[in-house]
């Protein structure tokens, strides 16, 4: 058997240029994480937020990196929101305060949809009027709880990805904890808010279980109000 020797300069000079295509890589994805944009168009109208958010998409593209635009109106959340989306990226949004409201689209490189190829147009309200989703349990179904919990969650993205959203969603009983701190439909929930869809909690049920400090997306309501709400309703889902 024949032992081939390789001289610890080569060894040495590969292991070099391994640790340096590593540390490349690290800083490409440092690069990706910490490039980050800031679009205001607070006070502008229909197109001219996708307008500008599109111009610094493109920049991004390159080399990736997130895109923060604040508006004040839910449809331009809506349309920022079919920007992203269309585009292949992630779209994380929520209601800051009375008419300020954030839209992150995360832009990632390779290849995507080109967004110089999208229509820009301003979509009509996403709202389906009177269509009232209400929640009365953390659980789909009955059964497994631990499955139950699992299709709420997927039921509540699947819900936020709709081209149609609900003008209302109700929560009362066990079903105000997905609005609560640490639940994990609180950035689904707070997306479907920021584009308009109005979420109401019920007060005795947060009082109930001791969660009146905990709501984090929303409002409080009354029994007054659900009832209102539900008898109003042209369409009513319970999922």
């Amino acid at each position: 058997m024949y032992k081939i020797k390789i001289p610890i300069e080569q060894l040495f000079q590969e292991s070099v240029i391994k640790n340096d295509y590593s540390k490349a890589d690290s800083e490409q994805r440092k690069v990706e994480m910490n490039m980050k944009k800031t679009v205001d168009a607070i006070g502008d109208v229909c197109p001219i937020p996708v307008v500008k958010t599109k111009k610094v998409i493109e920049e991004l593209k390159a080399q990736g990196g997130t895109v923060e635009t604040f508006v004040d109106n839910e449809i331009a959340v809506q349309n920022l929101t079919k920007l992203g989306k269309s585009s292949g990226y992630t779209v994380i949004s929520e209601k800051l305060e009375e008419k300020k409201f954030r839209v992150e689209i995360q832009v990632t490189t390779g290849e995507g949809v080109e967004t110089q190829k999208q229509e820009i147009s301003c979509i009509p309200d996403g709202r389906r009027q009177n269509t009232v989703v209400v929640i009365s349990s953390e659980c789909m179904g009955e059964g497994n709880p631990e499955l139950g919990t699992a299709l709420m969650k997927s039921y509540i993205y699947a819900l936020s990805q709709q081209d149609q959203l609900p003008s209302t969603i109700l929560f009362y009983n066990g079903g105000v904890k997905l609005a609560c701190k640490d639940a994990p439909t609180l950035d689904d929930l707070k997306s479907l808010e920021a584009q308009g869809v109005e979420i109401l909690a019920c007060g005795t049920c947060l009082n109930f279980y001791g969660l009146s400090e905990k709501l984090q997306v929303g409002t409080v309501t009354n029994m007054y109000v659900i009832a209102e709400k539900m008898g109003q309703a042209s369409l009513i889902i319970k999922p």
